[in-house]
């Protein structure tokens, strides 16, 4: 069995373009159109799940671990909802782009350039966001037991990915990076995606029981995206450690 889950190319990749990620017309745009919908998810059904009753700092006092944070485009709104966010990534140009800009906008967040198999913190956490990572990374499997070791009992576990499709091999990337150019050719690897009932039967053996599924849903008429039962191209679940 592996003891690392980095892929050094997808690595290489995103580093490459690290100065972009707070640029809303770089290459990024498409997370910028993507985010608000995930910032609502996240915060609602963590609302919902841990029954949490401060309307303004809702997020007061969870502890949070973003995985994957690349410059902190989710460490940094979950933190202005009041949660205590450590973002961990591979990728040591995306950890000080997400620390520069945390500086600039007086954000406490701890980053830290290491991997969930590598992360030793002094805590577990209420909240693990796996947003848009687990098709980037080796060894899933491996990935998600380091992961699922980082989360307390009853904590929640967070996972959006691409779901493996005819449809989103048409979407996700001959649309989204050959048409629309939306994303860098060669962003996505269809063979790295992954069906939600292998995602969910992944999960389970290490203590994952599945709440929510749910499906993403872009419309081009309204240039936003929504939440949607349709889960084949983008999909999130909500997972509890039991």
């Amino acid at each position: 069995m592996k003891n690392n889950t980095i892929n050094k190319k997808e690595i290489e990749k995103f580093s490459i373009i690290a100065e972009e990620w707070w640029n809303p017309d770089g290459k990024f745009k498409p997370l910028h159109k993507f985010n608000p919908i995930r910032i609502s998810y996240i915060k609602d059904n963590i609302i919902n799940s841990l029954k949490l009753e401060n309307k303004e700092k809702p997020l007061e006092r969870i502890k949070i671990l973003d995985i994957g944070c690349g410059g902190g485009l989710l460490s940094e709104p979950m933190t202005r909802l009041g949660a205590k966010v450590t973002g961990i990534d591979a990728s040591e140009k995306n950890i000080n782009v997400a620390k520069l800009h945390a500086k600039k906008n007086n954000l406490d967040i701890e980053y830290i350039c290491t991997s969930p198999e590598k992360f030793q913190p002094s805590i577990k956490f209420d909240v693990i966001l796996n947003m848009e990572i687990i098709e980037h990374v080796d060894d899933v499997d491996f990935f998600l037991k380091s992961c699922s070791k980082l989360l307390k009992n009853d904590g929640l576990m967070f996972v959006a990915t691409l779901n493996k499709t005819l449809k989103s091999y048409l979407f996700a990337i001959i649309g989204a990076e050959y048409i629309l150019n939306w994303l860098p050719i060669g962003t996505h690897d269809w063979e790295k995606f992954i069906k939600p009932d292998d995602l969910i039967d992944k999960l389970k053996k290490y203590n994952l029981k599945l709440e929510a599924l749910d499906g993403f849903k872009f419309n081009l008429v309204k240039n936003e995206w929504k939440l949607s039962s349709d889960r084949s191209v983008n999909y999130i679940g909500k997972f509890i450690k039991t």
